[in-house]
């Protein structure tokens, strides 16, 4: 793929300014920003104490739009994934579905393809919140910041990319992450075969939005049909590790959608039954 231009980004190159009350209170919320990162980039893969899940509500139901969550006009968004999108077990791995994202939209730079192993076949989906704060605002332009922050913390750590293979904004859009050709770095000692997604947002402390639930909901469904994924192989983290991870409120949606009644489990009824087993 043709990698476009670097752009630059004035809240992520390094500028030498005269002091200015603004200039300083940028300074304050980046470095709070950045600090929220490193911190959730620990909780999401380590353990942590788990909090008691809310049994109440009608199961299936979304949770409402957190009004703290909500964005007015974000644009871009591209073509919303639906029921009827096109499948085949035949596409390479490099493929990416039309409702995603490219990843050349928001980094220019490669993997580190020599740090990473090769994804020989996909078995099995893992969900993720970031668990970053502040609450993401849903604009493109703040989706494409958190992407490439939270690629720079994964390659601190010694990682060969970011370690999500898409990843979901509260607005609804679906962004190619690493590259589904290599072996992610999202759930320790769980990583082969397996194809992960991350949701913008800390769900321990706000509630997903209407719109990333439904493009999650139909990424899943995508990926289970592609890939002849069971919905008994679609997890959260912290069904294979012990964390938080993906925040209370993610994880009863989950519960929600996979039920013999939930949303995903409709999709995937009309589309693939036998996925069901």
């Amino acid at each position: 793929m043709t990698q476009p231009t670097p752009q630059s980004d004035p809240d992520l190159t390094h500028q030498t300014p005269s002091v200015t009350r603004r200039s300083a209170l940028s300074s304050v919320a980046k470095t709070g920003l950045a600090l929220s990162i490193a911190g959730s980039l620990i909780g999401c893969s380590s353990s942590a104490q788990k909090r008691v899940q809310s049994k109440g509500g009608s199961l299936g139901d979304p949770i409402p739009e957190d009004p703290i969550v909500h964005s007015s006009t974000p644009s871009p968004i591209q073509t919303r994934p639906s029921t009827t999108h096109s499948v085949s077990s035949n596409d390479s791995l490099s493929a990416i579905p039309s409702f995603v994202i490219p990843r050349a939209k928001w980094t220019s730079s490669g993997p580190k393809r020599w740090l990473a192993d090769p994804m020989t076949g996909i078995n099995r989906i893992t969900v993720h919140h970031d668990a970053i704060m502040p609450v993401p605002s849903g604009t493109y332009a703040d989706s494409l910041r958190r992407l490439q922050l939270i690629r720079k913390g994964h390659l601190n750590n010694g990682w060969a990319d970011i370690g999500y293979h898409f990843a979901i904004d509260p607005s609804g859009r679906v962004w190619q992450a690493r590259p589904l050709e290599l072996q992610g770095a999202h759930v320790k000692d769980n990583n082969p075969s397996n194809l992960g997604i991350v949701v913008f947002g800390n769900y321990e402390q706000i509630r997903p939005t209407s719109a990333s639930l439904r493009s999650l909901d139909q990424l899943l469904s995508y990926g289970m049909q592609r890939f002849g994924v069971p919905i008994s192989r679609v997890y959260t983290h912290r069904e294979l590790r012990p964390t938080a991870c993906p925040g209370q409120n993610l994880q009863a949606q989950m519960n929600a959608t996979r039920s013999s009644n939930g949303r995903l489990s409709t999709i995937i009824r009309s589309t693939s039954p036998v996925l069901l087993a």
